[in-house]
């Protein structure tokens, strides 16, 4: 194997990959990176038991086509601090080269033969847009879980409706439950799915497809995969279903408060500096003073804020939530203003815009607040 390219391409192909490469692994051969070339172009693949990742780049000349397994952290750390421009990679007996600009390294070649083969891509289900796609899993991630012992509750819910064209993911850790729905175009019109993706590696999978043109969704009993723009992802699914949303987002009669989200998101900040651990920070809605009245702390540690606001449905409410899980929620809108619908003290509350649309919501159970 032989072929020159541009150091940038060499270095972007071997991060996208690398990104699905175990940190520790018993299998040394599942930290290599595969390189093949054929047909004037360079492909990098990785994997470990869960995901995999395969990418294809321009090279500007291969040699000699080939293929070359070797370690893929290693390769990443030398790619980071090759001179800019053109580099030239070859295999020479036991050794895979990379030089540019006078700079040389070498690298010890993996055994091919004990490299498994990459998972094939599942069954494509049809494709979404990748900017939408991308910020409607950075909403919902941060709802999911993070105990590994409950694994399910650590994941996304994709759910795929081909008759009504929506993607559904949610997201939830049984604290407080995210939701978003955006367009997509199903393959065939009866395509539906529900399944689980592990929240951290859709949100990388997302974050690296790129911000434009569409991304393939394919999914089969056992995996989802992803393909965009020469990049293509697979990962395990995750066991079992998320709880459905539907009865629990059906609130009735709640108190509503409108607010601006800006000022809201920078009040919650300020005041819950003195909310030490897992205290909450309350919120005291006012009909007749068109006001929401934040407070944090105990005893002489207190903070406080008055911002203006308008309720509807009672003459006042107060309700209170965790501070971490409140900041969460108002930094995945990006709306000016936001809608909070209120069932009471220690009851849901949800989070929506102002039109109080379906598309993206997000649900947070109010605890009982601690101050009078």
């Amino acid at each position: 194997m032989e072929f020159r390219i541009e150091c940038s391409a060499l270095t972007e192909a071997v991060a996208w990959a690398a990104r699905v490469l175990p940190v520790r692994s018993p299998v040394p051969v599942l930290g290599g990176l595969l390189l093949d070339t054929e047909g004037g172009r360079l492909r990098v693949s990785g994997l470990d038991y869960e995901a995999s990742a395969r990418i294809d780049v321009e090279a500007a000349e291969v040699v000699r086509p080939g293929k070359v397994l070797v370690m893929g952290r290693r390769l990443l750390d030398i790619c980071k601090v090759l001179p800019d421009g053109p580099v030239e990679c070859a295999v020479e007996g036991s050794r895979f080269t990379v030089s540019g600009d006078g700079a040389r390294f070498g690298l010890s070649v993996l055994p091919l033969d004990d490299y498994p083969a990459l998972p094939s891509l599942p069954q494509v289900r049809g494709a979404v847009e990748a900017a939408e796609f991308a910020a409607a899993v950075a909403d919902v991630a941060v709802a999911a879980g993070r105990d590994d012992t409950l694994p399910t509750l650590t994941g996304i819910r994709l759910g795929l409706d081909g008759e009504s064209g929506t993607m559904t993911l949610a997201a939830t850790d049984r604290y407080r439950f995210a939701v978003r729905t955006l367009p997509w175009k199903a393959a065939a019109g009866d395509e539906s799915a529900d399944v689980v993706v592990s929240a951290r590696r859709l949100t990388e999978i997302a974050r690296s497809l790129g911000r434009s043109g569409l991304v393939s969704v394919a999914l089969d009993a056992g995996s989802a995969g992803f393909e965009h723009a020469g990049m293509r992802t697979t990962v395990r699914l995750l066991d079992g279903r998320l709880p459905r949303h539907d009865k629990l987002f059906a609130l009735e009669g709640p108190a509503v408060a409108v607010l601006d989200r800006a000022r809201l998101v920078e009040a919650v900040k300020r005041v819950s500096v003195v909310a030490d651990g897992d205290s909450p920070v309350q919120m005291t809605f006012s009909a007749a003073d068109n006001s929401v009245h934040l407070q944090a702390g105990y005893e002489d540690d207190v903070a406080s804020q008055r911002l203006p606001a308008t309720l509807e449905g009672a003459p006042e409410m107060t309700v209170a939530f965790h501070p971490g899980y409140l900041a969460d929620a108002l930094a995945s809108f990006e709306e000016p203003t936001l809608r909070l619908l209120m069932m009471g003290a220690g009851q849901r509350a949800m989070i929506t815009d102002e039109a109080g649309s379906e598309t993206h919501r997000h649900l947070l159970m109010s605890v009982r607040p601690p101050l009078v």
